[in-house]
């Protein structure tokens, strides 16, 4: 049952709040979908354009390093704007990101949609999880790990589908995204203020990292999973592509768009199977997962077994989306609800500077080693990180259980 919506001073009529929340997951799908689109799209840009490997990972790095600022300088701006305000805005800078891709005559078109796109998502992302927390704290720490899950697995399938089976796969894509946002973002005034703006607007556009002091231990130990979740989605979404046409054989883009819906669904699959569970017993599973889903995907590349490639991978994505929930649920009750969109931005900005800065030095590794070497060692550092963060799972609830067995002494 949905909890009653805040009543706040001088509140106009808005959406009820069961139609809000599916409205807000909505634009969370819709952004998350369309910064994966043009994923299976930049081996037709580069054919188009001629430019090289390098350039692309350049591509990739405009859009991360973009969403990283947005989220440093405005992270919190929504406790002090409201979220509606906010969530316009970033709506309607993502609308120009999609014109620019759409009209694209050339690379410099694409480092400026992805640009104008990373801020959009930088923007976004913290006002849009605050909103879901805000309408409903139980379904919105859910849907805060599921919806980009399940935006990103189809932005670049469906792209990958019209790349195969449709003609101007470069328009027609951003096409479809263009009237679906024009319309969201009508709804969006409409959406209820969930908190009272506050003063401090423009002191809170410093770049800042702000964790509640409550939550800064918990924010630590999730952490080195974390990174590992992240770190291998950024390599998806940029070189994933590539290396599966390699694995496999294959040509198709297809099968780059599944490789990435194959990580990203069952990381959606693997948050509603977990939601209701403990998350420290969460975290703890998922690590083992992700490594040894991982190492699963390291024996499909280094034997060229497509089976065991896409099998490792869905196991990994068990790992990834499990583990990111877990971490999600962790954090959230350590924050009073003012605190909610600073929390969200600062967990993101590292979750972000996991995906992108890993993930851009594979892409330059690869033109120096070839790629396959790359994506061996970039997984086996990933597979350590996942066994770190195992074993401070293992410690923690060791530590657990000694604290309750001495409490139960006592008593």
């Amino acid at each position: 049952m949905t909890p009653p919506l805040p009543t706040l001073p001088g509140s106009r009529r808005h959406l009820a709040p069961r139609s809000a929340f599916v409205l807000t997951v909505s634009v969370v799908v819709c952004f998350l979908a369309a910064s994966s689109a043009p994923s299976p799209l930049y081996g037709l840009y580069r054919e188009a354009w001629g430019f090289s490997a390098a350039m692309l990972t350049a591509v990739f790095a405009s859009y991360a390093f973009a969403l990283l600022a947005a989220l440093l300088l405005f992270g919190s701006l929504s406790d002090h704007l409201g979220r509606r305000t906010v969530i316009v805005l970033a709506l309607v800078l993502e609308i120009v990101s999609v014109l620019l891709f759409w009209q694209a005559p050339s690379v410099g078109w694409l480092f400026a949609a992805r640009i104008v796109q990373g801020l959009a998502t930088g923007i976004a992302t913290s006002a849009l999880s605050a909103m879901l927390l805000d309408l409903h704290p139980r379904r919105g720490a859910l849907f805060n790990s599921v919806a980009p899950m399940l935006g990103m697995g189809l932005g670049a399938l469906g792209t990958g589908l019209l790349v195969q089976y449709a003609g101007r796969p470069t328009h027609l894509v951003f096409e479809l995204l263009l009237p679906v946002l024009a319309l969201q973002t009508l709804l969006a005034w409409w959406l209820p203020d969930t908190v009272v703006p506050r003063p401090g607007v423009w002191r809170s556009l410093r770049p800042q990292v702000e964790v509640p002091a409550a939550a800064r231990a918990t924010l630590w130990r999730v952490l080195p999973l974390n990174t590992a979740g992240w770190a291998l989605g950024g390599f998806y979404l940029s070189l994933g592509p590539t290396l599966a046409r390699q694995v496999t054989d294959s040509a198709s883009p297809v099968v780059g768009g599944a490789l990435i819906t194959t990580l990203v669904i069952s990381g959606a699959v693997a948050i509603v199977f977990v939601q209701s569970r403990p998350p420290r017993g969460v975290l703890l599973g998922s690590a083992a997962t992700l490594a040894a889903g991982l190492a699963v995907t390291l024996a499909g590349v280094q034997a060229h077994a497509a089976w065991a490639f896409f099998g490792g991978t869905l196991v990994a994505g068990l790992g990834f989306g499990a583990g990111f929930n877990g971490a999600v649920r962790s954090l959230v009750p350590l924050a009073a609800p003012h605190e909610r969109a600073g929390l969200m931005a600062s967990f993101f900005v590292l979750s972000y500077l996991a995906f992108a800065v890993p993930a851009i030095a594979a892409g330059l590794g690869s033109g120096w080693v070839g790629l396959k070497t790359t994506a061996l060692g970039y997984g086996g550092l990933l597979v350590l990180l996942a066994l770190v963060a195992l074993a401070a799972s293992l410690r923690q609830r060791g530590h657990d259980t000694g604290a309750a067995e001495g409490q139960a002494l006592l008593k």
